[in-house]
């Protein structure tokens, strides 16, 4: 479905850039102390969903981990599968929570570019960032159903399944649209 709608959309179908960043929710009771951790930087108890989308905001890779595990760490393991999923893949946008060796690792090993997105410091209050709101558009759109909204899943990969459901059900929409007319 993704590439019909990047066809559709204009676009090639395979993608050759995209964007990663990480959304921590709150846990319900059945999620147990194996895959829950504690967000300090947000104040979190539950898990964190590391995504990675193409420039069309459309899911390329998803990892459930618990909240108080670090960016870099599931990035390193989220990218390598993406990059091998994605052979055109060459440039990934991330915020500045993805400095470090990430960087140099993602060049060397996986031959990605991982360009960070910094936000000035003179910048005050809410500022969209260039390629950095494709993925808190997801983002919203994942809040947006309710199952979602909260992490009621036992294991990881029923938590990811849902992610990729609700994506499914956003592409549907996007294909059942039907095309704006050119004048």
């Amino acid at each position: 479905m993704r590439s019909r709608i990047r066809e559709r959309e204009g676009r090639d179908a395979e993608p050759t850039a995209g964007v990663i960043d990480s959304q921590s929710v709150k846990a319900d009771a059945v999620v147990g102390l194996d895959s829950r951790g504690f967000d300090g930087g947000k104040l979190i108890n539950g898990r964190k969903r590391h995504v990675v989308v193409d420039t069309l905001g459309l899911l390329l890779g998803v990892m459930v981990t618990a909240a108080d595990t670090g960016d870099r760490a599931a990035a390193q393991a989220l990218l390598g599968q993406v990059a091998d999923a994605h052979h055109r893949l060459a440039l990934i946008w991330a915020d500045g929570g993805y400095t470090g060796s990430l960087v140099e690792h993602c060049l060397a090993t996986l031959t990605l570019v991982l360009a960070i997105v910094k936000r000035s410091d003179d910048m005050r209050g809410f500022v969209v960032l260039p390629k950095r709101w494709i993925v808190e558009r997801l983002f919203a759109h994942l809040m947006r159903t309710r199952r979602l909204a909260r992490d009621y899943e036992r294991r990881t990969t029923s938590a990811e399944a849902m992610i990729y459901w609700s994506m499914t059900l956003l592409m549907t929409r996007r294909l059942a649209r039907p095309r704006p007319s050119r004048a």
